[in-house]
């Protein structure tokens, strides 16, 4: 099924867990490992992240340094067929630009197909960790609405390959990010709203929400949403804190504020263990205030962390 579909077929607000896909040498147990608990659930979708390649420098006999690509996460388009071959739930393939030319991602796009998965969430990406600005590949996509664009042109039967006619039209469902504290590099919300607009009237079907611990930021973003003309669903994602240190990795990391209350709270823990209760029951009030509200849908980073979702998910459904 489609996640716009189930938006719309759906009478209550249902559930999506999004997760890490195993590191280069590990066994995918690893990942039913942390999804086979999560299944209680019943879910209606998985989204399963896609990352860039990392560059390291190796020095070859002759003296020289030689830039290698690493792609430490790769599979996530075998991850997504191997989630609905295992659990019998539909799977959302994270798309990003970076890493990709422009004909490899109509190639990811064509084999997703061939597997039967429908739902695509588009994003840029970030550049690699040892790099500061994002370079896209040789006749790649630079920005997200561009390949929102691509996506919406094989759904149409437009291929990259000019040559190819009457080509066979995909039926994909598109999610696009929305950040309710606005992107880091736009430079104001205003701005950023221009964008997220662009990537809407480009055929995106819905938007899910960077992580937020301040729910009001999410409603004030909705309504500015709405008063720009954007008119599709907008599923908030919601991640605990799960450790002392995240009140400070977290802002640097994705960009948003820690309310001052959940960063005092946390700051009084002696350990992680008891930061974790803080971060779940903080967790617990937010989802219940955005379900009160009508909200189609809570989207969980689990980060490979099942238990504190699990907490989370039990206290409100």
């Amino acid at each position: 099924m489609k996640v716009i579909e189930a938006l719309a077929s759906s009478g209550k607000p249902y559930i999506t867990f999004e997760i890490l896909p195993p590191l280069k040498g590990t066994s995918i147990e690893l990942l039913y490992g942390i999804l086979d608990p999560l299944m209680e659930f019943k879910p209606s979708f998985i989204n399963v992240t896609y990352h860039s390649s990392e560059y390291t420098y190796k020095e070859r006999p002759n003296g020289y340094l030689e830039k290698v690509s690493i792609r430490k996460r790769p599979g996530t388009v075998g991850i997504c067929a191997s989630i609905m071959y295992r659990y019998k739930v539909d799977a959302v393939a994270h798309l990003i630009c970076g890493g990709f030319s422009k004909n490899e991602t109509e190639d990811a796009l064509i084999d997703l197909h061939y597997l039967g998965i429908k739902n695509i969430l588009i994003l840029r990406g970030d550049p690699p960790k040892n790099e500061r600005d994002f370079t896209p590949e040789p006749n790649g996509h630079s920005h997200a609405i561009e390949l929102t664009k691509q996506v919406v042109n094989i759904n149409n039967g437009i291929y990259v390959e000019e040559d190819l006619k009457d080509g066979f039209k995909t039926d994909f469902c598109i999610g696009v990010a929305g950040y309710p504290e606005k992107h880091f590099e736009a430079p104001n919300l205003s701005a950023d709203m221009k964008y997220l607009k662009a990537k809407v009237d480009a055929g995106a079907d819905y938007i899910v929400t960077q992580m937020f611990f301040d729910n009001k930021k999410y409603f004030d973003f909705v309504s500015l949403c709405k008063s720009k003309g954007i008119h599709i669903p907008i599923i908030p994602g919601l991640k605990p804190i799960t450790t002392k240190s995240q009140i400070s990795k977290i802002p640097s990391t994705f960009h948003v504020d820690i309310p001052e209350e959940l960063y005092n709270e946390i700051e009084k823990c002696k350990d992680d263990k008891e930061a974790v209760k803080v971060g779940v029951e903080w967790s617990i009030q937010q989802g219940k205030e955005l379900l009160k509200a009508g909200v189609p849908c809570l989207h969980f980073f689990t980060m490979s962390h099942p238990k504190p979702i699990i907490e989370i998910v039990s206290a409100l459904f």
